[in-house]
């Protein structure tokens, strides 16, 4: 009734820990015994495994519970589970997620409109990110399909150095859209970006340094005095 009751529980949501079973948790006669070090021990009774753990000052952690015998190591589990953490949290911020930005664009755009798209297609690919360039046709602009093809085909050319057209113009309804993808991938752009970051951060005390000396240096003007009021009406 116990178990069925465990089950039942178990399957309604409750938590499962993932964590490995550690010196008294750890339930069977004898295990396979690793050392701090990787050597191996052997199979020794559980009893004896604790005993060394506590000479080493260590804990016994169970790294292979599926074995026959389980496979234990003896390890500063706290300082495991803290590198641990540390690698995933390292892995998650070198991490990189695919990013398709998007910007839309008329057919017949202002020179000024197309240089602040442009700049902003820049920015994205410099982010290592894909860009979505959508030309929106609007009444009798339906018929000229090869005003946006053209404007595509020149934005394509002046960010040339950036990224390229990993998908062709096409007719999508009333627009028209091209796919540019950049050069560099994702990671890459992260990490020039952090090392650009580090290097302002480096560089801001001295340059503060060195506008303080410029202030300092700077000669003083005398006060300039006020007139009198008997030089004044004089």
């Amino acid at each position: 009734m116990a178990v069925r009751q465990t089950v039942a529980w178990c399957y309604r949501g409750g938590s499962i820990s993932t964590e490995p079973r550690i010196n008294d948790r750890i339930r069977v006669p004898e295990v396979r015994l690793v050392g701090p070090s990787g050597e191996q021990v052997g199979i020794v009774p559980l009893a004896k495994a604790l005993e060394l753990a506590q000479e080493y000052d260590l804990d016994l952690v169970e790294v292979a519970a599926s074995a026959r015998p389980p496979v234990c190591k003896l390890m500063d589990y706290g300082k495991f589970k803290y590198e641990s953490a540390m690698k995933a949290r390292e892995a998650r911020k070198n991490q990189a997620h695919t990013v398709i930005k998007e910007m839309k664009l008329r057919p017949k755009i202002d020179p000024h409109d197309y240089d602040t798209k442009k700049g902003h297609v820049v920015r994205f690919l410099k982010q290592g990110d894909k860009v979505k360039i959508t030309i929106m046709f609007r009444g009798r602009e339906q018929s000229r399909p090869e005003l946006g093809y053209r404007l595509l085909q020149r934005l394509a050319e002046d960010v040339q150095d950036l990224g390229f057209i990993e998908s062709n113009p096409k007719q999508d309804g009333r627009n028209m859209i091209m796919v540019l993808g950049p050069h560099k991938k994702k990671t890459e752009a992260m990490a020039e970006a952090r090392e650009a970051q580090a290097a302002r951060k480096a560089d801001a005390p001295a340059t503060t340094t060195r506008r303080d000396r410029a202030t300092d240096e700077e000669p003083t003007e005398a006060p300039v005095e006020e007139p009198t009021e008997a030089s004044a009406e004089a």
